[in-house]
């Protein structure tokens, strides 16, 4: 047994999260089985069951049940481990099952699982059912986070256990619904999996098959972007549907809630409006969509970029763009790397991808209240030029005063993201043909765990190994907000 309490609380709770990659799989190998896709696909998944199980038990088989406590610091290895084991896992399938390489199922694996959506696959639409059903479902966990699902399952931890959601960051780091953890990681699922029931249901209606809106659905509130096709949501327009402008509005509509607060839906259905309508990052979030649409949708039309489409189908597709970006869920109905998009709509489209959506949603970036605090910040810098040098000017958000080591972890935090955006741009630069454009918006798209790039999906998947290793710790950094995978590297974070 370890006698560790650190390194056996880290190995017990590997080895459930093991088990419990063991248990999600079997979706999949049902719909395999269902389709008669073929004894290779079934191994896929029936070989990665086995190789979960066994890594589970060899994990588990040294700890001791009762020599459990989580800490802030176990949390955070945890966290940071417990994403690269699952990542891990759930690339197996894809080695196996479609044989691609370990690195390219890695980078496909840890998209997925961090709601990214950068995708190295090709032929997407004729893939077998039960691997586009694992990538959708990997997203559909990475959403409201693993540990959150780990929790609703199964936990039996002594000490800080609200931790381990706390380590998966911008979830519910403000505020929470409830003061317990377990009742409140109950209450965001039930309406993450409400939302995605009522998205596939209303698809359905639209004319999608059931399997298209089901895995369409996990991808929208999870806010990851994986389509089953190579065209993303252009394809239902593509393919004839006679419903597809609706398609399109409704896809919008479920990126939006997933971009959003979940708090701020727990309070809707509260009828708690007032403190909805007070909410300065919602407003901010709303205001972002509405004006750069409008600005954008004018620059189409008066730059003439739109072609032969009309003044709906503008506004549409970009209102659709424009929410996509910055709830950072990847979804496409028109390319943005296209001529219909002038280049001033790309360059708001990268700062979208770097802000992201709303602390407390499944959106990636560094969030809009974050953005709304650096702006406060701002303000208080300008205002101590011309008042008094006595005056109390604290930061405030929501008329709540901002403590200053909440500002010092947030300027540090921002100033991070930005170092590694630069060497992850910086190392793309050197080891592709990539312009420093290109470079650089792989790795706003890889840091922000938003999907869309400047260049295309074919020549992603080209890439040097390096490349794809760096895009890799950049989806990790971004979904885990950089610090449990710094906590990970410090050799002081091991120490007893």
């Amino acid at each position: 047994m370890i006698k560790s309490t650190k390194y056996n609380t880290i190995l017990y709770f590997l080895s459930i999260l093991a088990f419990i990659m063991a248990f999600i799989i079997v979706a999949p190998l049902i719909l395999a089985f269902i389709n008669q896709a073929g004894t290779v696909i079934y191994k896929a998944f029936y070989y990665t069951i086995i190789i979960s199980l066994l890594t589970g038990t060899l994990l588990k088989l040294p700890t001791d049940a009762n020599n459990i406590y989580i800490d802030l610091t176990t949390a955070m290895l945890l966290c940071s481990l417990g994403w690269l084991i699952v990542s891990i896992l759930g690339a197996i399938p894809f080695m196996i099952g479609i044989e691609k390489s370990f690195i390219d199922s890695l980078f496909e694996a840890v998209s997925g699982f961090t709601t990214t959506g950068i995708t190295v696959f090709t032929g997407l639409d004729k893939m077998p059912q039960s691997i586009i059903f694992w990538r959708s479902l990997m997203q559909l966990l990475g959403g409201l986070g693993i540990l959150t699902f780990f929790l609703l399952i199964s936990t039996r931890a002594q000490g800080e256990t609200w931790q381990l959601f706390s380590a998966e960051s911008h979830k519910i780091n403000v505020s929470r619904p409830v003061p317990n953890v377990f009742k409140t990681v109950k209450i965001l699922w039930i309406i993450y999996l409400g939302f995605m029931f009522l998205e596939t249901v209303i698809l359905i209606s639209l004319g999608l098959s059931p399997f298209d809106a089901i895995t369409h659905s996990f991808t929208t509130l999870s806010t990851g972007g994986f389509s089953s096709y190579d065209a993303s949501i252009a394809y239902f327009a593509n393919s004839g549907y006679q419903n597809y402008i609706l398609i399109e509005y409704v896809i919008t509509f479920f990126m939006f809630l997933g971009g959003v607060n979940f708090l701020l839906h727990f309070r809707f259905f509260t009828k708690d409006f007032e403190s909805i309508k007070k909410n300065s990052e919602f407003k901010t979030f709303i205001k972002l969509i509405l004006y750069s649409t409008i600005f954008i949708s004018f620059l189409i039309i008066s730059l003439n970029t739109a072609g032969n489409f009309k003044l709906e189908a503008v506004f549409r597709k970009t209102i659709f763009q424009v929410t996509s970006i910055i709830t950072t869920t990847g979804f496409g109905t028109h390319d943005i790397n296209s001529s219909f998009f002038p280049a001033a709509a790309r360059q708001i489209f990268l700062v979208f991808m770097l802000i992201g959506g709303s602390v407390g949603s499944t959106s990636g970036g560094i969030k809009v209240m974050r953005l709304n605090i650096l702006g406060g910040l701002f303000k208080r810098e300008i205002k101590k030029i011309y008042l008094p040098n006595h005056a109390v000017l604290p930061v405030t958000l929501d008329k709540k005063i901002i403590k200053s080591d909440e500002i010092n972890k947030l300027t540090g935090l921002f100033s991070f993201w930005l170092i590694l955006i630069v060497i992850g741009g910086i190392i793309t630069s050197i080891f592709s043909d990539l312009n420093g454009w290109q470079s650089f918006s792989g790795m706003f798209s890889a840091m922000g765990n938003i999907g869309p790039f400047f260049f295309s999906v074919e020549k992603m998947a080209s890439l040097s190994p390096i490349i794809k290793l760096t895009y890799i710790i950049g989806m990790l950094a971004g979904r885990l907000e950089i610090i449990p995978i710094i906590i990970l590297l410090n050799k002081n974070a091991w120490k007893n």
